[in-house]
Parts: structure tokens; C-alpha cells; sequence
């Protein structure tokens, strides 16, 4: 597998923007399932924390629903994000 070019560093400040844009992006998809998102904390510049709330908290498929639209949405927003962890 291909690893990616090394991305532009983004200071903290721009990155903590950018994964609060792409929260922005997904919590509609969440919300209209009756749960929501928060952003918890940038680890190491490349960890993500964030709290599933709402009917997330319970829901068999937010595992799925944490990799396959939460953190796909984050890395487009800032590729060097290389995982997103529910902390709820």
C-alpha cells in the first residue's frame, strides 16, 4: 500500500478548524437520526477525541457509523488525522 506524501503541518489552531468543519459536515446525518457530536480533544496532531451523543450513545452501528462517515469526513478535512476514538 501507498503512504502518503507527507502532508503540510497545519498549526494547531488551523487543524482544530478543520475538524470542527468536518463535524459541521456529518452532525446533520447525526441529528437527523436523533444523536449529535462533539469534539473532545486533538492528540499528538494526529488523534482525534470526540463524544457521541444522543441516540448515538446506545446505537449498534456507531462503531461503523465512527469510521466509515466520522472519520473518513475528518481526514478529507485533515489528512494527517490517522485515527478518531469515541471517548463517550
Amino acid at each position: 500500500m501507498f503512504r502518503r506524501e507527507k502532508e503540510i503541518a497545519m498549526t494547531p489552531e488551523e487543524l482544530k478548524v478543520n475538524v470542527e468543519k468536518a463535524l459541521e459536515e456529518i452532525r446533520p446525518f447525526l441529528q437527523s437520526d436523533g444523536g449529535d457530536i462533539s469534539l473532545v480533544s486533538i492528540d499528538n496532531e494526529n488523534s482525534v477525541k470526540v463524544r457521541l451523543q444522543g441516540a448515538c450513545v446506545g446505537c449498534t452501528v456507531n462503531q461503523m457509523t465512527l469510521k466509515s462517515g466520522v472519520e473518513m469526513t475528518i481526514k478529507k478535512y485533515a489528512p494527517q488525522i490517522e485515527e478518531v476514538v469515541n471517548v463517550g
